[in-house]
């Protein structure tokens, strides 16, 4: 089945093992919602916050346009038992399931014959539960190419800031933090080569959270940065940050204007280019165009 492309402008992280936070998230207006069965839950509350994940999909209806649910990686013990109890439980109410700390397509293979399993034995549609690849490692950052095409469910792949910090060394305690001493952005490489590995594989890179809660500054600055790259959305963790990084990934009436004229104007030329504000416009400047439409189309401000 062909993946959807469906709108990612803000993921918000929600701790499996909280009751309050889960019902609290189902009132949450982040394009996607994901309630988190690994960092979130301490290993004793593993078995307990499945359980309440399980019967908050059963029992809580969304505002957000998608549910996921993050597992615990493929190397515990608790990952087969995440699938099994989400997807058998509550499959029809999970959109994707993300995968943390995939270090090689293997990962990703492997969850998509047990998704397969659980949603025949489900009686789901085939195919129906997408996956998200979460990229932490220099491992996972050297296979990333290989991961993006490691499966036909998988819909984006996702940067994780703090576990890539403490796998390579850099000093700092903020996930998505700047270390002191770096000139620009020291994370622009990693961002980029999974955003390449994303596109050339026709899915989504969205990137990780930022931890300093009260910073909205330093949000919207690495929330900037990160679309600036291309990157499709960011990681919340905290219900206050979902308005600003939703509209750091939301054209903005200007830009949104001058797509839709510069489109407009392509439409009207007689040859493969055009002139459109003073510049010379062609069938690069169309698809260029065509996106930043198409982004304001999934955030509702476009109209089908």
């Amino acid at each position: 089945m062909s993946r959807p492309q469906r709108p990612r402008r803000s993921a918000h992280a929600v701790p499996g093992s909280n009751e309050r936070f889960l019902a609290k998230a189902a009132t949450l207006d982040a394009d996607e919602v994901f309630l988190d069965l690994e960092d979130a839950a301490a290993e004793s509350d593993k078995e307990a916050a499945r359980a309440l994940v399980t019967r908050a999909l059963q029992t809580l209806e969304f505002v957000a346009r998608s549910v996921a649910v993050r597992v615990n990686a493929t190397g515990t013990p608790h990952y087969h038992r995440d699938l099994i109890a989400v997807v058998e439980q509550a499959g029809a109410r999970v959109d994707s399931i993300i995968v943390p700390k995939v270090a090689t397509p293997g990962d990703i293979e492997m969850t998509d014959k047990l998704l397969g399993a659980l949603e025949r034995g489900s009686g789901l549609e085939p195919g129906r539960i997408a996956i998200q690849a979460q990229i932490e490692s220099p491992a996972g950052l050297v296979a990333c190419e290989a991961i993006a095409t490691a499966s036909p469910r998988l819909e984006s792949l996702v940067f994780g800031p703090g576990d890539w910090s403490a796998a390579v060394g850099v000093p700092v305690t903020t996930i998505g933090g700047d270390p002191d001493g770096y000139p620009g952005d020291h994370l622009n490489y990693v961002r980029s080569r999974i955003l390449v590995a994303a596109r050339a594989a026709g899915i989504q890179a969205i990137d990780g959270p930022y931890g300093q809660i009260g910073d909205i500054d330093g949000l919207v600055r690495r929330a900037s940065l990160a679309r600036a790259l291309g990157y499709d959305g960011k990681w919340t963790i905290h219900p206050e940050q979902i308005a600003p990084v939703n509209d750091v990934f939301t054209p903005t009436d200007k830009e949104l204007e001058r797509a839709s004229g510069l489109l407009d104007a392509y439409e009207r030329a007689t040859s493969g280019s055009a002139r459109f504000e003073g510049e010379m416009i062609d069938e690069a400047s169309r698809k260029m165009a065509e996106r930043v439409v198409r982004t304001a189309r999934a955030a509702g401000l476009v109209k089908e």
